[in-house]
């Protein structure tokens, strides 16, 4: 079992950006301390709901200020970067961290971001395949041409090559002393796709399509917060299913590490996490939620706030020490998922957050082993 967070830099009522990204940074390095496995990082533009724009850039500085711990992004969105830029980034720290760094790529939604970067809402609709085939590309080939129909270029070298990770003392990252190390459940090398040592790549799916397009690809699946086991479950299967009609081999099939997103709070009693969870987090989604705007006008429906986070709390480890091991344990018994990455900081206070990264490590992770 690998248990990481999910860090969102969410932005509570009354507090300021600077606030929030320091509670990211703390916590992060107190999940190194804890002895977690891993750290995912949010990309959101414009919204008090997350106030990192550049989950790479916070990825940079959480590997230079780590030893041991895996970072990635969950995720970086698409649609708001060129491809072969986030793809050169995602090399650079790759290698710049001894294979620490995890890619993780997700289409978004259709906010005003389109709008401000330039990638239009056909970017958002459609352009998701080929610009996630131009980074596994650029991951993959020693040289690469652009020759879709958003992105055409000649064919140009990569530099550097994220496959150029030298195994052992020499290429290992800081406080690395061996072989370069295989991601969470892996069982080799960090691996872009099929055939590839580079960084691990991820896809956010909340779709039968992009299940289907991460499954083509042999790429692992990022599964959201607000979905229950059974749901996972099935996304799992399908993803399954189109990877063999890929003609993937049942090794990659079958060893998939795909990745769990949901909240934890830990605390003596269920009452108590839920209740400090159900005190803070409304008010932060109902700001943050809120202040997203559509970049073509279309009406959205907004989650109760209340009761999305009650819908969390009883999803995911909110309680007591016992009842988050069985409840992480039930998720990767139904679906077969060992991988997963928790949102810690839903009480909005840095105290708060830091002991409960540490009750997870401390508390927690020995209850799964």
């Amino acid at each position: 079992m690998r248990i990481g967070t999910f860090v969102l830099a969410a932005q509570f009522p009354g507090q300021g950006p600077g606030e929030a990204l320091h509670r990211a940074v703390r916590s992060t390095e107190a999940a190194e301390e804890s002895g977690l496995d891993s750290v995912w990082l949010a990309e959101h533009h414009f919204v008090p709901y997350g106030v990192c724009p550049s989950a790479t850039t916070l990825a940079a500085l959480l590997l230079g200020r780590t030893r041991r711990i895996r970072v990635g992004t969950a995720v970086s969105v698409l649609p708001n970067h060129h491809p072969v830029a986030l793809a050169e980034q995602a090399a650079l720290l790759h290698l710049t961290s001894g294979g620490r760094f995890s890619l993780g790529v997700g289409r978004g939604g259709p906010w005003v971001d389109l709008e401000v970067f330039g990638g239009g809402l056909d970017a958002y609709e459609n352009g998701f395949p080929e610009a996630l085939g131009l980074v596994l590309d650029w991951l993959r080939k020693p040289r690469v041409a652009g020759r879709g129909e958003r992105f055409g270029f000649r064919e140009v070298a990569v530099v550097p090559r994220a496959d150029e990770l030298l195994a052992g003392p020499a290429g290992a990252g800081p406080g690395m002393t061996g072989p370069v190390a295989a991601g969470p459940g892996m069982t080799g090398p960090v691996a872009a796709g099929p055939g590839m040592t580079g960084p691990e790549v991820i896809v956010a799916c909340t779709s039968a399509k992009s299940v289907r397009l991460a499954a083509r690809q042999a790429l692992p699946m990022l599964l959201g917060m607000h979905c229950g086991d059974e749901e996972k479950a099935e996304m799992i299967a399908l993803w399954r299913t189109a990877a063999r009609e890929a003609g993937h081999p049942p090794e990659v099939v079958e060893g998939a590490a795909h990745v769990s997103a949901g909240v934890a709070q830990i605390a003596d009693g269920a009452g108590d996490a839920t209740e400090m969870l159900v005190k803070a987090m409304p008010g932060w989604l109902r700001q943050g939620l809120d202040a997203h705007v559509t970049v073509d006008g279309r009406q959205r429906v907004m989650r109760d706030p209340v009761a999305y986070t009650e819908l969390l709390c009883g999803l995911h480890p909110v309680g007591p020490p016992r009842l988050a091991a069985d409840r992480l344990a039930a998720t990767a018994e139904r679906t077969g998922i060992t991988r997963f990455a928790l949102l810690v900081e839903g009480s909005g206070d840095l105290a708060a957050t830091e002991e409960n990264v540490r009750r997870l490590g401390a508390d927690v992770l020995p209850l799964l082993t």
